[in-house]
């Protein structure tokens, strides 16, 4: 449901489950979720035994919560209701050994 004004959305709701998954490698799947001109939302699948891609370099501010299964941040393990949150020029590299399901918003520059 999407509430509009003359200059855009007010609100947008939708059902993640039907937001079209993107595979960013094989094993992990990733939704965009809707977005403003402050920050972007997106929810990510970890199969067991995968890695992000690459070093995640922030340019801004980003903030996951995990939802389940345990994603694994350098010596840290950060399981289901964990909310973890990276400052400008921070950079991370998640990965799982059990699965893992996290939402996440990224702040954009402004």
């Amino acid at each position: 449901m999407e509430e509009t004004t003359a200059t855009g959305p007010l609100k947008t709701a939708v059902q993640v489950d039907e937001v079209a998954p993107v595979e960013v490698v094989p094993g992990i799947v990733r939704r965009r979720l809707p977005r403003t001109e402050y920050a972007g939302g997106w929810l990510i699948d970890f199969a067991p035994g995968t890695e992000w891609p690459e070093v995640d370099v922030h340019a801004t501010e980003e903030r996951y919560y995990v939802l389940s299964g345990e994603v694994i941040e350098g010596e840290e393990r950060h399981g289901p209701g964990t909310y973890v949150v990276f400052a400008p020029g921070s950079r991370h590299r998640p990965r799982t050994e059990t699965g893992a399901r996290m939402l996440g918003i990224t702040v954009l520059p402004r």
